[in-house]
């Protein structure tokens, strides 16, 4: 499945004990269209607030409905903001999460001098006009195959820290920043973290140069604050062709 959704009133995608979350009710819907024994695994773990544009999750389940049935009876019952964009057949044993070669996010941050009260639920406002310029240069010494320890959230710092970078965008389009990162994989809050520090670069509090010193110091007491889960987009999940 394909999944688009506003992450605002879930907490995350991950089920969780009482608390609404994407997977949760995605799983519980499946169940009950498709029968008891019916899975669904998410390429990615979304935070809680976080959205997704083209989120990829594997469905297993005994269903003999064309596909095209199979997302219609989906999407007939899904709240308003969880939406199957698509629905294919994959190969048997595909699991979306390991299956996948990396992801691309989003990062929307709203410098305007008044925060535009319809980005409210999707892009992070802040109080300074940035230095996309100063933000672009810092964050390029992020790209390639580096310990990502410095930018780890506690919760995650269990797990291998180094990463693949491919790709680490700034956009302008007037009160409109963009930061557009593509990775192997991603540590726990990694690239909220990467966005926080980004900003103290982009208004002024940090030299840019800083940027590498943190990266190679492997230390998150070092880096800046986490930006808020709100403006944060999954845009696709990367497979083999």
């Amino acid at each position: 499945l394909t999944l688009a959704y506003d992450g605002t009133a879930y907490r995350g995608w991950q089920v969780q004990s009482g608390a609404p979350t994407i997977q949760g009710l995605l799983t519980d819907l499946a169940r009950r269209l498709f029968g008891a024994d019916a899975r669904l695994t998410g390429a990615s773990r979304t935070d809680a607030g976080v959205h997704a544009l083209r989120q990829t999750a594997s469905l297993t389940a005994a269903i003999g409905l064309p596909l095209s049935a199979i997302r219609a009876a989906l999407n007939d019952r899904l709240p308003a903001d969880i939406r199957v964009l698509e629905a294919e057949e994959a190969q048997p044993g595909f699991n979306a999460r390991r299956a996948a070669l990396g992801k691309r996010y989003a990062y929307l941050i709203d410098d305007g001098p008044v925060a535009n009260p319809l980005l409210r639920h999707h892009a992070w406002h802040v109080k300074w006009r940035l230095d996309v310029g100063a933000m672009r240069q810092a964050l390029g010494v992020c790209l390639g195959i580096h310990d990502f320890s410095a930018f780890c959230a506690a919760p995650g710092r269990g797990q291998p820290a180094v990463c693949t970078v491919r790709a680490l965008h700034v956009l302008r389009r007037r009160e409109r920043v963009a930061v557009l990162v593509s990775a192997d994989r991603y540590l726990h809050h990694m690239a909220r973290n990467l966005v926080g520090s980004a900003v103290a670069v982009g208004r002024g509090a940090r030299d840019p140069a800083w940027l590498g010193t943190v990266l190679a110091s492997r230390d998150r007491r070092l880096a800046g604050p986490t930006a808020p889960a709100h403006g944060l987009t999954l845009v696709r999940v990367l497979y083999p062709r």
